[in-house]
């Protein structure tokens, strides 16, 4: 059912169902008629942790701002690569099947995430074709107009091996980063394959939609230099610079990492929308 928040809608809707096991979406509305632009939002947790509830506050905001937001849940953990991928692509022609019901625009979606949501966020965007992603049945296409990032985990290798040689320094941040890669990895040839950096450095031919990447700093979980890069970058400078070769515009925003969480990356975000929905 449907709840009123001030200016905006907020409704809780059963999206997929696997077995038992229903997976919801939020849907965050403005109050005002539509239709209305939306962007699908993907909850962080190192693929492991966490559920849409943690996108209220963006969803939220985005609604204030006259943007739908659709916060989902999706498999994860040791369902393992790549369902999350497969949920959230069916997510999209979700979206674009049921957008008249909605008040909807289905020709104007967007998706956004944070941390492995960022990551998986982007790889929705560029391979919204790929058939291992597109395999559960409903009509219509997974293709997005752009996509918004909050410190991506967009290098799974790299950040694994980048936690590894944390914890070989007795670094506090590790905490049990590579135990959560495992799970839901399983290998890294898996971590290498499903992977936006490299994707793009093995010269894939992608889908490259306009692109936000909001970056707090310091910020040692996501924004720093992977050895093994023949780029003297760190990761979101050097994922914007491939993004770029390949054709795609993509925007860098560092903010302060203290209040990371809140309207200073929230304010971009929504204006990133805003100009591409």
């Amino acid at each position: 059912m449907p709840t009123e928040t001030l200016d905006i809608t907020i409704t809780d809707i059963e999206y997929l169902r696997h077995g038992d096991a229903p997976l919801m979406m939020r849907l965050f509305r403005p109050a005002a008629a539509g239709p209305h632009p939306v962007v699908l939002d993907l909850h962080g947790g190192a693929w492991n942790n966490s559920d849409l509830t943690s996108c209220q506050a963006r969803g939220e905001y985005l609604a204030a701002a006259g943007i739908a937001a659709a916060a989902i849940d999706f498999r994860h953990a040791a369902d393992g690569y790549p369902t999350s991928l497969i949920d959230i692509n069916f997510a999209v022609r979700w979206l674009k099947a049921n957008a008249a019901q909605y008040d909807l625009d289905p020709a104007r979606i967007g998706i956004t995430g944070q941390s492995s949501g960022g990551h998986l966020a982007m790889l929705t965007a560029m391979r919204p074709n790929d058939a291992r992603y597109g395999v559960l049945p409903l009509a219509g296409d997974a293709t997005v107009r752009c996509v918004g990032m909050t410190w991506p985990v967009i290098n799974p290798i790299s950040r694994y091996n980048h936690a590894k040689r944390g914890r070989a320094n007795g670094d506090a941040w590790v905490g049990n980063i590579p135990e959560r890669h495992d799970t839901y990895w399983g290998t890294q040839a898996a971590m290498t394959e499903g992977n936006p950096m490299l994707a793009l450095e093995r010269g894939e031919t992608l889908e490259t939609p306009p692109a936000l990447w909001m970056q707090g700093r310091p910020d040692i979980v996501h924004d720093y230099r992977d050895p093994d890069s023949p780029l003297d970058l760190n990761e979101p400078e050097r994922f914007a610079a491939n993004y770029r070769k390949a054709g795609g515009d993509i925007e860098i925003v560092y903010i302060d990492n203290e209040g990371r969480g809140g309207d200073s990356s929230h304010e971009p975000i929504t204006a990133f929308f805003r100009k591409n929905l």
